[in-house]
């Protein structure tokens, strides 16, 4: 559909590509950018704050009456993201560019409502430039790597079975590490993914008993019930990671063979403190030589006694090992899967264009998200695939309704949205029965 949020997204995508195609990476680069959290902010003696310059701001119909400047886009940059990393500031300098892209497409198509480009270093830049406020607790938790326009971009659809050690040696805090990387796993998975959840001990069990053997939609639904599940584990015996690892195979050969799940990317993400007995012939069984199932690993704890195991298993898998000593370290260890899931389709440069199922905004209208993912186009990268970020437009769905051919439509024919992965955007026999929490957490 060549609708104009699409043409715009396109135009934004590869303004920045070009941009960082032609900019130098500069560690020592010092650069202020508005910082939407620090906007307009003084200090005692009545100047403006470093990052919180004058950001003028006016009420806008077209933006549900917010106060926005519809002249510049400013930076979100999450809480536990430092907002003058080396990769921030170089990152934001190079998206400048966007800038005059934003206003052109708001100039060319009126109808069009937020734009931004996600970065994948954390950063956010929307337009039109709003004030971000924190919450009670002064953070900023939104994280632009974790919506869901984000991820379905910036990957392709997945087959995920996460495998926790339940063991007695992951008491206290290890365990709370655990289930926070589990939840944010599962925060990374959208509509298009599969997901289970195996604990293990000197036994294996699913965390639902109701999803032995198979894989569940990743909807949000099921998200949300595994995290009450995972909340509930407790740990105890001793920790035999091969049989579990044995089960998560099986599981993800079958939804193969039945032709089951997402029937792309698949995983192992295996959450432990450490493996010690003979897990070697397991993946020799299951996986080698052609290795068509990634396995990410995540050692939890400050001891690193069995690193070079836990090392070993991703390494020979196609995968990623990451060591997680606090439960700060988990948000950026986490999202370095979807850095490698990506780049199959960054070397490709496969600019799909993804539209995100139907949600409802603060004014009660119907919208998607038109995203695309964004590539570095520099010849010494290609081979390695980097994903820069993801750009994206908010459109009403009306909008795009309209572009139907009503004068072609016939007097009993109407016109409906259907997305190449079975979303129904648009019916006119189909009405919004409830806020979902997407809906609610849906902040630009």
């Amino acid at each position: 559909c060549d609708s104009p949020s699409v043409i715009s997204s396109q135009r934004l995508a590869d303004t920045a590509e070009d941009a960082d195609l032609y900019h130098e990476f500069n560690a020592s680069l010092e650069f202020d950018y508005f910082n939407s959290l620090l906007i307009n902010t003084m200090d005692e003696e009545s100047n403006y704050i470093e990052l919180g310059g004058e950001f003028p701001l006016e009420e806008n119909e077209h933006f549900n009456k917010l106060q926005v400047n519809t002249l510049m886009s400013d930076i979100q940059v999450p809480t536990n993201v430092y907002n003058k990393d080396p990769d921030i500031l170089n990152g934001v300098y190079m998206s400048e560019a966007l800038n005059d892209v934003f206003i052109s497409n708001f100039q060319k198509d009126p109808t069009l409502t937020w734009q931004f480009f996600g970065s994948s270093t954390g950063f956010f830049r929307l337009y039109p430039g709003i004030k971000w406020i924190a919450d009670p607790n002064g953070v900023v938790t939104f994280d632009c790597r974790n919506r869901n326009w984000y991820i379905q971009a910036a990957t392709s659809p997945k087959d995920l079975i996460i495998v926790v050690d339940v063991s007695g040696s992951m008491k206290g805090l290890k365990l709370t590490i655990a289930k926070h990387t589990i939840n944010t796993i599962l925060d990374t998975l959208g509509e298009n993914d599969f997901v289970n959840i195996i604990a293990y001990t000197d036994y294996v069990h699913y965390v639902e008993p109701c999803f032995k053997g198979t894989l569940v939609q990743a909807d949000l639904d099921n998200r949300e019930h595994f995290k009450l599940l995972v909340e509930e584990l407790q740990v105890k015996g001793e920790g035999k990671v091969k049989n579990a690892v044995k089960e998560a195979f099986q599981v993800l050969n079958e939804a193969t063979v039945n032709v089951q799940g997402s029937l792309c990317n698949q995983a192992i993400m295996l959450i432990t403190d450490g493996a010690m007995e003979d897990y070697q012939s397991v993946f020799q069984e299951f996986n080698w030589p052609e290795k068509k199932v990634r396995v990410f690993t995540y050692l939890i704890g400050r001891d690193t006694t069995f690193a070079e195991n836990v090392k070993w298993i991703a390494c020979n898998n196609k995968g990623y090992y990451t060591h997680i000593n606090t439960l700060a370290d988990v948000q950026e260890n986490v999202m370095e899967y979807l850095h490698v899931l990506s780049r199959p389709m960054v070397i490709s440069h496969d600019h799909d264009i993804i539209w995100t199922e139907a949600y409802m905004d603060s004014s009660l209208l119907l919208m998607t998200t038109v995203a695309m993912p964004v590539f570095s186009k520099k010849k010494e990268t290609l081979s390695h695939g980097i994903l820069l970020g993801v750009v994206g437009t908010d459109i009403p769905l009306l909008e795009v309704i309209m572009l139907a051919p009503r004068h072609k439509l016939g007097a009993h024919g109407y016109a409906f949205l259907i997305t190449n992965n079975g979303y129904i955007l648009a019916h006119p026999d189909l009405r919004p029965l409830q806020l979902s929490h997407e809906v609610v957490d849906h902040i630009k």
